[in-house]
């Protein structure tokens, strides 16, 4: 289910008999046709253990399930938004970063940790982000937010990418990441950027970034 850019901060779906698909409540803007918008109760698709995953790993987001047959714009808080399209891949996104996405992308919720170990852990607590971050996977379409528009930037096996945790809004491909620390005399004695922590990407696949720092 494709989405079709508006303007740098509205999207707009066609939804067709038999087919859905999931936002975040409150993303709906406008819409023709007989369309209809449901709380999900499960957080999405995945069942009743997903949702409890993503509850106790803080990753819930509400959702509507969006079905009918018409077309539906969507928005939220004037964010700024990326369309990324998944064939059969991972991505790895923030709850609160999905806008709206096709019900036939499979979710789940990995922990953070397991990629980057105990630094995985260490960014979680830093950097604000959650130990644990929502995956969808499949073929479809994703719609996240972000602050200031949005790069993608491709990481490939020898050419890793260095993120500012706080620019960092997703990834995908088979890429590690691992929190780096570039700490000098001048960011102890506090006369340095700020950006003493950096989120090193590699391995084959790209990664977003956000032209901000502020978290949605």
């Amino acid at each position: 289910m494709p989405f079709r850019e508006i303007n740098s901060k509205m999207v707009e779906a066609t939804v067709l008999p038999g087919q859905w698909m999931y936002s975040q409540r409150g993303a709906m803007l406008a819409y023709r046709g007989e369309v209809s918008f449901t709380p999900n109760i499960q957080g999405g698709q995945g069942g009743v253990m997903s949702m409890i995953g993503r509850r106790v790993a803080n990753e819930a987001t509400p959702l509507m399930t969006v079905e009918g047959n018409g077309t539906v714009m969507f928005g939220h808080g004037g964010h700024h938004i990326q369309v990324i399209n998944l064939a059969g891949d991972t991505l790895y996104v923030e709850a609160d970063r999905l806008l709206a996405f096709d019900g036939t992308l499979q979710q789940g919720t990995m922990f953070m940790g397991s990629q980057g170990g105990v630094m995985g852990m260490v960014r979680g607590q830093v950097t604000g982000q959650g130990l644990f971050t929502t995956t969808l996977q499949g073929h479809g379409a994703v719609a996240v937010m972000a602050h200031g528009g949005v790069v993608e930037l491709p990481i490939t096996p020898g050419r890793e990418v260095h993120v500012d945790p706080q620019a960092y809004v997703a990834h995908h491909g088979d890429v590690r990441n691992k929190l780096s620390t570039a700490l000098g005399w001048r960011d102890m004695v506090g006369r340095g950027s700020g950006e003493a922590f950096q989120l090193e990407l590699s391995g084959n696949g790209a990664v977003y970034v956000q032209a901000s720092e502020e978290k949605l």
